[in-house]
């Protein structure tokens, strides 16, 4: 199958795009990006051909079956039977790695007090895991890190009880780990993934009259080839892409062409990424007019809020919904990440509630976005949110109440796929150029 490949490395995700000849959006891929970025692209265009090859298993699945109520509860179980043989076969590393680790430091009285004690943590890791991946449930994160975080200094501080075992080590040893298992490319092991998700379907009641259908379309889906036509890069860390210069292009092109492909009418864009702001203007064609970003620190942005949840001992997907149940919004004064612990500490002291403080960060944070909205030609509707920010539904709701009370009502878009919004413009920059570049050469063909 023919593709463009869109490419959007930003400092805390790398995203993903696979298009086809029709500007239809194949599929799409997210991984944490890593110091090795030439890995996490490697990664996230994995993930992304994954995606596209579940989307030619549904489609596939909606001819064979006529399109029956089932086939979405089918691919529903399918993608989490999937993600559950990818997290299974991770946790089994981290249990390994973990066990390598803690016989570099601990002394012979003590290795088989941990070795007994990560037997035990990561026994019920694997007994929650097929828990963490049903049909109906909200995912707690996109990401490995994030869900084996949460599940292991759970455990740990529960077996830190033991006198004879430091939660501190525990950590200590999960740490160095997860970094080792981070580094590895478990999305290239997608075929085992793929029959072992085809095998535990055909084992659930409800599908088992559909089994030999779900094999061969699964091994349709695993056969499947993508010839790649053009790759185009962008991000905050586009220069450091393994791609030629004529590959590259700015981030700021880039989301302002995807939230119009995206929503066609968007007129300003704001996007907040991991490191950075950006408000943009767009023409009718989605092609950029102004546009204004924050200076190099990363105040306001989603590390801002990283450096939040780790004060906090918190994920950052827990930030959001933890500043929802707020009685009161308290009022930051700073939205520097530097000096953002002292004043958390110190509102806490002062006995404010922590879901009250978290209201006030992320209004703070939609404040400094709107300076920079006003700098580069206000708000018009119709507007569109990106990046991963627009994920989180306290920044959301700030966004709206602030955007009315200096714009009045304005239509404001957020896609499921915002975070993709760089990627999906690198894709249309690929598909169009390589067009653009191929009818060049055929004109100065037809002159010859």
């Amino acid at each position: 199958m023919k593709c463009y490949v869109g490419i959007d490395l930003g400092s805390t995700t790398t995203k993903a795009v696979y298009m086809d000849e029709d500007e239809m959006i194949l599929g799409r891929g997210i991984t944490n990006s890593r110091s090795n970025y030439e890995l996490a692209c490697e990664i996230a265009s994995e993930e992304a051909a994954i995606n596209s090859r579940f989307q030619y298993l549904e489609n596939s699945l909606r001819v064979d079956l006529n399109d029956s109520d089932e086939v979405n509860h089918l691919i529903d179980w399918f993608w989490c039977k999937f993600k559950l043989a990818q997290h299974l076969e991770q946790v089994k590393m981290l249990e390994q790695v973990c066990a390598r680790s803690m016989d570099e430091w601990a002394h012979e009285i003590s290795k088989a007090t941990y070795h007994s004690a990560l037997e035990v943590l990561f026994e019920r890791m694997r007994d929650q895991a097929e828990g963490l991946f049903i049909p109906g449930e909200k995912a707690k994160s996109d990401f490995f890190r994030d869900i084996a975080s949460s599940q292991y200094m759970e455990h740990a501080e529960f077996l830190s009880e033991d006198e004879n075992i430091s939660f501190e080590k525990l950590t200590s040893i999960y740490d160095k780990a997860i970094l080792r298992v981070e580094a590895v490319n478990f999305s290239s092991h997608y075929k085992a993934y793929l029959h072992f998700a085809s095998a535990e379907i055909g084992k659930l009641q409800q599908f088992q009259p559909f089994t030999e259908i779900i094999s061969k379309t699964t091994q349709k889906a695993v056969d499947l080839e993508f010839e790649v036509l053009s790759t185009i890069g962008t991000g905050y860390g586009r220069q450091t892409l393994p791609f030629s210069k004529d590959q590259i292009r700015s981030e700021i092109l880039c989301h302002g062409l995807g939230a119009h492909f995206m929503f066609p009418e968007t007129s300003t864009v704001l996007d907040i990424g991991g490191q950075d702001t950006k408000a943009i203007q767009v023409d009718p064609a989605g092609i950029v007019t102004n546009f204004q970003m924050n200076d190099r620190c990363a105040a306001g942005c989603g590390r801002y809020l990283g450096y939040i949840a780790d004060e906090m001992n918190m994920g950052v997907h827990e930030l959001g919904p933890m500043a929802m149940q707020a009685h009161k919004t308290v009022k930051i004064n700073s939205t520097c990440t530097v000096f953002a612990g002292a004043e958390l500490r110190e509102r806490l002291a002062l006995g404010e509630r922590r879901e009250d403080i978290l209201s006030g960060l992320h209004r703070a944070i939609i404040l400094r976005a709107m300076s920079l909205l006003a700098r580069s030609g206000g708000v018009s509707d119709e507007f569109t949110f990106t990046g991963g920010v627009a994920k989180n539904e306290a920044a959301v709701q700030a966004l709206h109440k602030l955007i009315e009370e200096n714009y009045g009502k304005i239509r404001i878009n957020i896609s499921p796929d915002s975070i993709y919004t760089g990627a999906i413009g690198a894709a249309l920059f690929a598909h169009r150029g390589l067009n653009v570049e191929f009818d060049l050469k055929r004109q100065r063909g037809k002159r010859k």
